[in-house]
């Protein structure tokens, strides 16, 4: 099979992953890097590991792979994540779709999801702010939960969320329901909750300008900023959470590290939570915040 002339270069025919590689190579010549991320997209393009493009030459391409691989590599020369330009992202044991629409998954979350199936095994939990799913998905085809939640306020994001959903519907162990909610906020959430689960928007509107260019000007604003100095938000839905929990309930948030602090006394000061720590991050910065919904006095 040969690429149409659209997508051919210099009159070349020959359609092999190497000529393949060497054609995104030039078209990433501005990036630090070009070969390496070129093997890099091609991979992602073809759902393999990243050193197969290196080993694989001269094996042929198809015209389709071609062209997905070309838009990948002008995307990530404009300045796109890589995520972004292939339009998928890894996440524990999934690959995500994810565009502009949703934050890309971010290692640091995986831990997250541990720490909430070591400690919540049973019930119906809430993944707050779902974004692609990447949580509640994990949580899904992982656990042994009879029912997850996912919510956002953006319906967009619920969009991807819930194809990320449907491709792992044949191994998704528990009941997914999608809801379009500011938080916790709506009505159809409808079950006590035996985990709420987030990792909620925690950058300060006044810190935009030092975020990273990739994540600036890429990432949506509305899952990365919150008001009252980052804290709006977190402080909104530990106070809704506690409305939902079961008695022993887990309340489990991704936290900024700069802020692990701040939102450990705002969870202390409320008189619905008890057996509050901090954890580390792989990096050994305090980035998740535990607490335990205590019976009412």
């Amino acid at each position: 099979m040969h690429r149409s002339a659209s997508l051919a270069e210099g009159g070349r025919k020959e359609e092999t992953v190497g000529t393949l590689l060497g054609a995104l190579a030039r078209r990433l010549a501005a990036l630090q890097a070009p070969v390496e991320e070129a093997r890099e997209i091609l991979a992602a393009v073809l759902d393999v590991p990243r050193h197969w493009p290196k080993l694989h030459g001269d094996d042929c391409v198809e015209g389709e792979v071609w062209r997905r691989a070309c838009i990948a590599a002008d995307r990530r020369a404009a300045g796109a994540p890589m995520q972004y330009a292939v339009g998928q992202a890894c996440f524990r044991k999934l690959t995500l779709d994810v565009d502009e629409r949703v934050l890309i998954p971010r290692p640091e979350t995986e831990l997250l999801v541990d720490l909430v199936l070591e400690r919540c095994t049973r019930g119906t939990v809430a993944d707050v702010g779902t974004g692609s799913g990447a949580i509640a998905v994990a949580l899904a085809t992982e656990g042994a939960y009879e029912r997850v939640i996912a919510t956002d306020i953006s319906s967009d994001a619920l969009d991807v969320a819930r194809a990320n959903a449907a491709r792992y519907a044949g191994v998704t162990k528990a009941e997914m329901t999608f809801v379009h909610a500011d938080l916790l906020t709506s009505s159809a959430i409808g079950f006590p909750l035996s985990a709420v689960v987030s990792n909620p928007p925690y950058i300060s509107y006044n810190e935009i300008g030092d975020l990273p260019a990739a994540v600036r000007d890429w990432e949506p604003a509305i899952a990365l900023l919150s008001a009252d100095d980052g804290m709006a938000t977190t402080r909104r839905l530990v106070q809704q959470a506690a409305d939902h929990l079961v008695v022993g309930g887990l309340l489990a948030l991704e936290v900024d590290a700069r802020r692990a602090s701040l939102v450990a006394e705002l969870v202390a000061r409320d008189d619905h939570y008890e057996r509050i720590s901090v954890l580390l991050d792989l990096a050994g910065r305090e980035r998740f915040l535990l607490a335990i919904r205590r019976e009412q006095r």
